[in-house]
């Protein structure tokens, strides 16, 4: 899929919210609109289509309040330190993930601005004909299994931590306890 393509698709499903791509067109980027087609070549071909992603007009409507969102996690893969001390590699699965929230476009906005490439974080929130069959038919669950540390490792309990003395008390009364001075009478 094109950028091209992916920029149509975004804007299409921002249109079906409610977004007036031709009105957003004209006054953010200030060009006069000439046909649809135009607009997205110019969007790709001087990568305007940043001012597009991070508008809030756009976001508010791609990401419509209280709207269900579906989406794809990719696979991930991390290192982690067990208990016993030992380091382990993690991978989880891709899966599918779905989010209502109200103010969604405004995290969304901030996760794409960390984003390395954000119209590949877009690209998750798309369902597209090429997702559909790339995905897998039978969803397999792989049962848990329990860490259990070897045997042969010592575990170094901590000792009882040592008594403390205990702190004096003080003498002298708190200042709101204290009997106030009574006043002067002045004449």
């Amino acid at each position: 899929m094109t950028r091209l393509d992916l920029l149509k698709i975004l804007v299409g499903q921002a249109r079906s919210n409610g977004f007036e791509f031709r009105r957003w067109y004209t006054t953010r980027l200030g060009v006069p609109w000439i046909s649809s087609d135009a607009a997205f070549k110019l969007l790709d071909a001087q990568r305007r289509y940043y001012a597009l992603l991070f508008s809030h007009e756009f976001a508010s409507t791609f990401w419509k309040e209280g709207a269900e969102m579906t989406f794809q996690v990719p696979t991930q893969t991390f290192k982690r330190v067990l208990p016993d001390g030992t380091v382990t590699t993690v991978t989880r699965k891709a899966f599918t993930r779905r989010s209502s929230r109200r103010d969604a476009w405004l995290y969304h906005l901030r996760e794409m601005a960390a984003a390395e490439e954000p119209l590949r974080y877009m690209r998750k929130y798309l369902a597209v004909e090429e997702d559909l069959d790339d995905a897998p038919t039978e969803t397999t669950v792989e049962p848990r299994r329990k860490h259990h540390p070897p045997a042969n490792l010592e575990r170094k309990r901590p000792g009882p931590a040592p008594k403390r003395e205990p702190k004096p008390l003080p003498k002298d009364p708190p200042a709101f306890l204290r009997p106030k001075p009574s006043p002067k009478p002045s004449f």
